[in-house]
């Protein structure tokens, strides 16, 4: 145990890879980010998942793994159940944070922002883009919901399956999307001598400032 504790208390690593461009830095945020995942997707096929940090009404934060499913100007979507814990913190305290790291690249993205749910009819379409078998968990899972330690999620899989039977499956209304609208974006990237560097856009009467923060 001594040994592995040493060797995490040693870990190093030489961030030399990519550096950021400060003179020629995109005037949105969004560019930056665009290029930087779709260099992050070349060598990660999971580069789109990132950590979802909420807050609920007791001021108790949380965080979890969950997968990017669009992007643009106006900010970023994921799905999932509306009865998840994550949803009734949002409901509660819809700012959140999101965390994107990509060790291949040396890089973070963080993000901070506003989380509001997408059309129904948006949801639809993504829903009926999914996998058949998907579509069919997402009637099964309660998300964060207690279930027994021997529930058979097959047997349930089946009544569903049975239901929907040569038909299309609806997406069920407890699961949709939310799309997180960013007030700040911050890029890091990994730098020798941990003089890493930050460049923060910050959302101010519709302008992005930009700013360059200390390692």
């Amino acid at each position: 145990m001594n040994d592995f504790k040493s060797k995490i208390e040693n870990l190093r690593e030489d961030f030399n890879k990519y550096k950021i461009d400060i003179k020629n830095l995109p005037k949105h945020p969004v560019s930056m980010f665009s290029n930087w995942i779709k260099q992050a997707l070349e060598n990660n096929d999971q580069a789109n998942a990132f950590v979802l940090s909420t807050v609920s009404n007791k001021n108790i934060p949380s965080s979890r793994v969950v997968l990017l499913r669009g992007f643009d100007e106006n900010g970023f979507t994921f799905f999932t159940n509306y009865q998840s814990k994550k949803s009734i913190d949002i409901e509660k305290n819809n700012t959140v944070a999101l965390n994107f790291h990509w060790p291949e690249s040396q890089r973070q993205v963080r993000i901070i922002g506003k989380a509001e749910k997408i059309s129904a009819a948006n949801s639809d379409k993504y829903f009926n883009s999914r996998p058949r078998e998907s579509q069919i968990g997402a009637w099964v899972s309660e998300q964060s919901t207690v279930v027994s330690l021997y529930f058979k999620f097959v047997n349930a899989m089946d009544e569903i399956e049975s239901k929907f039977k040569g038909k299309k499956v609806e997406r069920p209304k407890h699961w949709g999307g939310y799309k997180i609208m960013p007030s700040s974006i911050e890029f890091w990237q990994g730098r020798p001598f941990r003089l890493h560097q930050r460049i923060k856009y910050s959302l101010h009467k519709n302008n992005w400032k930009i700013e360059r923060l200390s390692p």
